[in-house]
């Protein structure tokens, strides 16, 4: 209430909201925070509002329109196409790390990259483990402190440290030019995460890599996660999304 008192006293003419696919429930990396952003709809009716998005499908779209009460309004839609990045998949054996050692040291030695893994304790364990075959990399989770995430994200943002080892925590608003190459070692939970995740790629147009693992393994645990307690529809959107990833 407080921030909205702030707003009525300026001049707001514009509003964007970026990544919109988060209003959804039935999106990825749902936030509720976003489901209370319409009512800026309701304070400032004559400012433009726009929603922006790499990744929504038509559920996703119909609930952005619903939650930040779109109705007079034009859709620009352009392709997913990118056409400057080839996706490889590559079964997964144990940890994936000796793999994930052979592909990086496939590039020139400072390239740039982002290696994502499920979980805190594999992050930890795949940046020691590559630190220590020569990789210069540093892990980024949520469970860091505040000082070394802020390390990790500015020391890979300047080029000192190629390659930042991350949970999905990692990437949200990041917009760094040339990153050569998106290693998920483990399966994303759905398509959607996974071409927003790829999507942080060659940015710079210049030909880039997203390589995913792939094991049975991952799709069991995914499922215990994507079942929603007292939420029998839901549940059932996000194991069918995360079946459409497991097919691809």
């Amino acid at each position: 209430d407080s921030f909205i008192e702030i707003l009525q006293n300026l001049n707001i003419q514009m509003i964007f909201l970026d990544e919109a696919h988060v209003c959804s429930s039935w999106g990825h990396d749902f936030r509720s925070d976003y489901k209370k952003l319409g009512i800026l709809r309701t304070y400032f009716p004559k400012a433009v509002f726009a929603a922006l998005t790499a990744t929504a499908d038509e559920i996703t779209r119909r609930d952005i329109d619903v939650i930040l009460k779109f109705n007079n309004h034009i859709v620009f839609m352009h392709s997913f196409d990118r056409p400057n990045i080839s996706y490889a998949a590559y079964r997964k054996y144990g940890k994936g790390q000796d793999r994930t050692l052979e592909l990086i040291q496939t590039y020139p030695v400072g390239t740039c990259g982002i290696v994502y893994c499920f979980t805190r304790k594999d992050t930890e364990e795949m940046a020691k483990y590559l630190n220590s075959n020569g990789i210069k990399c540093l892990p980024f989770h949520a469970g860091l402190k505040k000082s070394e995430k802020e390390l990790a994200q500015s020391t890979w943002m300047s080029g000192d440290t190629p390659v930042i080892v991350a949970t999905i925590a990692f990437g949200m608003g990041i917009d760094k030019s040339n990153v050569r190459f998106i290693l998920h070692v483990n399966l994303p939970k759905n398509i959607e995460s996974y071409y927003q995740e790829t999507g942080r790629a060659g940015r710079d147009g210049l030909p880039s890599e997203a390589i995913l693992f792939f094991s049975a393994g991952d799709v069991i645990t995914l499922k215990s996660f994507a079942t929603i307690e007292g939420n029998e529809e839901q549940s059932k959107i996000m194991l069918s999304k995360l079946e459409q990833m497991a097919d691809y």
